[in-house]
């Protein structure tokens, strides 16, 4: 159980989520000649690897955080703080989910698939984590691996169709970069909603996050309303880059939710409060699972049409 908390499931999933969504988005955009049974173990490789990934790029990211993570009410039931794992368990547990699910990915997937797995814990972990407490931009620096995973798919899918097991198999290709481009915009809205609703706590813990610099919230409230509104045109750019897999039924489930989305963060930008910052948070949460369902769901029915 201890060793399960220490991958932050939820998190996990919605990764892993991301990846199968650009892996069944890349199989469409291409004609390629293979079995339901190699479609099978790719599909497996790739949730499977991306889910081993995940979990061991936030088993060190805790691992990393323990003693700031003591420090906060939020994060200080988590494993390693109350002493139900050691330093060193944890640890060994991170390397080796990660190893495992790169190790997957490269053999059933392809070294493209792998490679972004690989770059997306290293950006984690090195780079994402150590900024934290010194930087309020290590937020845009957090979206990058929190972006990376649908090109995890995309590049498996890439390879399955193809066969092109190369670095870049699959990863000069717009349509997946437009989904990169949305998860990433996404992301910064919905972790300012977060950092401000708990901007004490995460001042305890020593993180360094725009409200601590930002008392009033005015210019919390303003960023979070232009990467909103930047995400409008990043949520349409799969349609436009993707024409024969999404259109009006994704437009339109993009536009209601885009909306639903705007309004909150707009309420936010006048009224900087707890509440609205949480209506901006529950606003993200909702809005990115609507998008991706929506993309699979109109991807499934063009193709049984």
């Amino acid at each position: 159980m201890a060793v399960m908390e220490l991958t932050k499931p939820r998190i996990t999933r919605l990764v892993t989520m991301t990846s199968l969504v650009g892996f069944v988005l890349s199989l469409r955009v291409r004609a390629g000649a293979h079995s339901n049974a190699d479609l099978a173990v790719a599909a497996l490789g790739c949730g499977l690897g991306t889910y081993l990934s995940s979990a061991g790029a936030n088993a060190l990211n805790q691992w990393l955080e323990r003693v700031r993570d003591a420090r906060m009410r939020r994060t200080a039931s988590r494993p390693l703080p109350t002493g139900r794992l050691t330093a060193g368990g944890a640890l060994a547990a991170g390397v080796a989910l990660s190893l495992l699910g790169v190790g997957l990915l490269c053999v059933l997937c392809g070294p493209g698939a792998a490679m972004v797995s690989l770059s997306t814990i290293l950006i984690y972990v090195l780079l994402y984590t150590p900024t934290k407490p010194l930087t309020p931009l290590s937020t845009l620096i957090g979206a990058v691996p929190g972006a990376l995973p649908p090109l995890i798919g995309w590049s498996a899918a890439a390879t399955l169709a193809t066969g092109d097991r190369s670095w870049l198999a699959g990863l000069g290709e717009a349509g997946g970069w437009t989904l990169f481009v949305l998860m990433a915009v996404w992301q910064i809205p919905h972790f300012l909603a977060l950092a401000w609703m708990y901007q004490d706590d995460y001042a305890a813990g020593g993180h360094r996050m725009l409200p601590l610099y930002d008392r009033t919230g005015r210019l919390t409230a303003g960023v979070t309303l232009g990467f909103t509104l930047m995400l409008i045109p990043a949520t349409l750019a799969p349609a436009v880059f993707m024409p024969t897999l999404l259109g009006p039924v994704y437009i339109a489930v993009a536009a209601v939710s885009g909306a639903v989305f705007l309004a909150a963060c707009i309420r936010l930008a006048r009224q900087m409060s707890p509440v609205n910052a949480r209506r901006v948070f529950i606003a993200s949460v909702l809005h990115l699972p609507l998008l991706l369902a929506a993309m699979v769901a109109e991807v499934v029915v063009r193709a049984l049409l």
